[in-house]
């Protein structure tokens, strides 16, 4: 390689870290780089490994490094966010990687905006789930056996822990409850796997809800705003959902008796 083509690539190299904010590296490793990070500090400082870095770089979830020679690259202050957020999205909502890197292509601001108001709903419902009631005093207060709330348990329709069981847990023993003083009980046929049936078609209806409402909230108002908004729906919500399962109750029940007839 000639002088001039060796003296032209060091030109393009320095222009090239000149315009990122960097300094090539020089002997006793001092450098001037305005905020940009080795490799090894953008772990240290996001919380992974070197590796998990590299893994990120290969699938397209970060930007090319500002790179000022074969072995050198820096990495700007704003890939410990994105990591960040990377690691949230996949260990925290079990996220694949190829719709992670779809997400933030599309728009990083709005998958941030979307972990910030999952954040803030689960905050609230929690907030309201922490008083429990225990065993005891549940078998007592609604008079369903301890058999009972056992396989409700292990069918995943409640969510005791040691404390006991939760608000919501609690106004699910006491439909039942209910049910069996009206006569639904076993001598009827009528068993707690009869709850898998509403639990199946729930989890679905639970599923579409929050993927309509995160693709018509997020990034379209603050959190705080979108936040009371899905509260101030649930009521309303309930009632919707009641009301519609009698109406379709009756409509089934008048075909029927056009069938019959």
């Amino acid at each position: 390689m000639s002088r001039a083509a060796t003296r032209k690539d060091g030109e393009s190299k320095a222009t090239r870290a000149a315009r990122a904010g960097v300094a090539v590296e020089r002997p006793g490793g001092r450098s001037q780089r305005d905020g940009l990070l080795k490799i090894s500090e953008l772990a240290r400082e996001s919380g992974v490994s070197t590796a998990t870095i590299k893994h990120y770089l290969r699938e397209g979830l970060l930007p090319e490094p500002v790179k000022t020679s074969r072995n050198m690259a820096y990495y700007p202050r704003e890939f410990v966010d994105r990591i960040k957020l990377i690691k949230q999205l996949q260990e925290e909502r079990f996220l694949p990687l190829r719709l992670i890197k779809a997400m933030l292509e599309q728009d990083p601001e709005r998958a941030r905006a979307l972990v910030e108001l999952e954040d803030r709903i689960l905050e609230r419902a929690l907030a309201g789930e922490r008083e429990r009631v225990s065993r005891a005093e549940l078998e007592q207060r609604y008079g369903v056996p301890g058999a009972v709330l056992d396989r409700l348990a292990e069918l995943g329709v409640l969510s005791p822990d040691e404390q006991g069981y939760a608000p919501l847990d609690v106004q699910i023993v006491e439909a039942i409850g209910r049910f069996r003083a009206g006569g639904y009980d076993e001598r009827l046929g009528f068993t707690v796997y009869d709850t898998l049936r509403y639990k199946r078609l729930l989890e679905e209806l639970a599923r579409e809800e929050i993927a309509v409402l995160m693709e018509r909230l997020v990034g379209r108002m603050p959190t705080e705003s979108a936040v009371a908004l899905i509260e101030a729906g649930i009521d309303p919500l309930h009632d919707l959902i009641a009301a519609m399962h009698r109406k379709l109750l009756l409509q089934a029940l008048k075909r029927m008796r056009e069938r019959e007839g």
